[in-house]
């Protein structure tokens, strides 16, 4: 039997994650394009950029659950693209490690900030 020792002994793990990611990634950009265009279609029909006409719009319910729905898509988005550049970019695992706990830790605090803003209005 001989032995083939042809290229590097590399353990290939999470290999299965790519293709989930890549999904999540395109339906949180629809998720973000659908609101786009309703918060366009909202001000093109009632057309009243005031203060008051915010407050108004932001007052339903509906509309925060549907503006929270896509902050939180913008974050998950931001964590799958973040996390893909950590991951190609930063050799160390340390490193690595701490620099995605970290940006885990401030799309967190951003969720839950966009969470008490929308809720205070």
């Amino acid at each position: 039997m001989a032995n083939n020792n042809i290229g590097s002994k590399r353990l290939v793990v999470g290999a299965h994650y790519g293709l989930t990611e890549w999904l999540l990634q395109r339906v949180t950009a629809v998720i973000m394009i659908v609101f786009t265009v309703v918060l366009l279609a909202v001000y093109l029909v009632y057309g009243n950029a005031s203060y008051e006409g915010w407050a108004s719009l932001f007052a339903n319910q509906l509309m925060k659950i549907l503006t929270f729905l896509t902050l939180a898509s913008l974050f998950y988005h931001a964590w799958v693209g973040i996390r893909d550049i950590w991951m190609d970019y930063i050799g160390s695992a340390g490193l690595r490690l701490t620099l995605q706990t970290l940006t885990v830790l401030w799309l967190f605090g951003c969720t839950a900030y966009a969470a008490q803003i929308l809720w205070r209005v």
